[in-house]
């Protein structure tokens, strides 16, 4: 029976990488050993964790004002090392919309003020709130969003940008590389990578460059600036060479898939086709709104907990994994990345069909 991972994370990996990874585990080019037994120093590992840079760089079109990072903590860490850079006491501007963006500025108020221009929360973020809306602080240190609510399952249709001589900073960890956005829009960039770029243990960051001039050294721990990733090339300590590793493959999968613009024709077909059922459907419905639905994780219900409960279970049963909601809102989810391909959103939709004659 073909599997189907909905995880949202650690998510699916595109088959053509795992056989790489698997024909390379334990004689990596020829050196007798595994990628994650090499040293970080060695001639080996180098020319791997310049590639996955120069990937990243060419994907998302970065200019040399950009620094490209490989940082361990996940986008959790970097929820603090923000502010621990930037904030320096001052007001980030921070727009509510989802559980890892709450997150975000909790942890930014440790170190300052996080003004919240607008949530969602009070509707169970259900959508993104309107610009319109915002309450900007006039020459806010930084103003962050979350690009993608994992958990919602909302998602920005358009990026918004910040206002002149803010740094517009942006969790993208759940759907970078998924489609095309002007990075030169943003001082700063990060995901964890576990979702569209590869394993846990891994988070990438790019920011620009002299954003890491902000910050007072003599107040943050050495491994929590900037400037030392920067300054030693993201080997100042041992990085996380497979996750590393494992991102430069994968990000030699999008390329061959003709590039981020292709990939995301095939994301916006997939979305769509899952969503018009949801739409068609008088038994299972999404339970976002229709402009801000998310194309990564697809949140959904049926007519009862009793029901998606089942629902997940036989799911299971029949190859399609991973369907369980958050814990924090329950209902459904459908995780469907990058890797995820359209056969796995048509099994799933097969399923759902069968599911809810048999349930109705």
């Amino acid at each position: 029976m073909k599997i189907y991972n909905f995880a949202a994370g650690p998510a699916m990996l595109p088959a053509e990488v795992m056989a790489k990874a698997q024909a390379e585990f334990t004689n990596f080019q020829g050196s007798g050993s595994g990628v994650m037994e090499l040293s970080h120093r060695g001639k080996f590992f180098q020319p791997v964790i310049d590639h996955a840079t120069q990937n990243v760089r060419d994907l998302l079109n970065l200019s040399d004002e950009y620094s490209v990072l490989f940082i361990q903590g996940g986008a959790s860490m970097q929820f603090a090392m923000i502010p621990m850079n930037f904030l320096n006491g001052a007001t980030a501007d921070f727009v509510d919309t989802g559980v890892w963006s709450n997150k975000a500025a909790k942890e930014a108020a440790m170190f300052g003020s996080a003004n919240i221009v607008a949530s969602s929360r009070e509707s169970k973020y259900d959508h993104i709130p309107a610009q319109s809306q915002w309450k900007l602080t006039p020459g806010a240190s930084y103003m962050h969003i979350t690009s993608n609510n994992t958990v919602a399952g909302t998602q920005y249709q358009t990026l918004p940008e910040a206002p002149a001589g803010v740094p517009l900073i942006a969790d993208m960890s759940s759907d970078i590389m998924s489609r095309k956005f002007d990075a030169s829009k943003f001082s700063m960039i990060y995901a964890g990578a576990q979702k569209n770029l590869g394993p846990s243990g891994v988070a990438l960051v790019v920011l620009k460059t002299k954003l890491a001039e902000r910050t007072d050294n003599s107040k943050v721990p050495t491994m929590l600036r900037y400037s030392t990733y920067i300054e030693n090339g993201s080997m100042f300590n041992t990085p996380p060479t497979f996750a590393i590793y494992i991102l430069g493959l994968v990000t030699d999968w999008l390329k061959a898939q003709g590039g981020i613009a292709a990939i995301e024709e095939i994301n916006n077909a997939k979305a769509a086709k899952l969503y018009n059922f949801l739409e068609e459907s008088s038994f299972f419905r999404s339970t976002v709104a229709k402009a801000d639905r998310s194309r990564m994780n697809v949140v959904f219900r049926t007519p009862s907990d009793e029901l998606d409960a089942k629902f997940v279970a036989e799911a299971r049963e029949n190859g399609l994994t991973d369907l369980k909601g958050h814990r924090l809102v329950g209902g459904c989810r459908a995780s469907i990345y990058n890797a995820m391909p359209m056969e796995g959103v048509e099994a799933l939709i097969d399923f759902m069909k069968k599911f809810e004659v048999a349930n109705k």
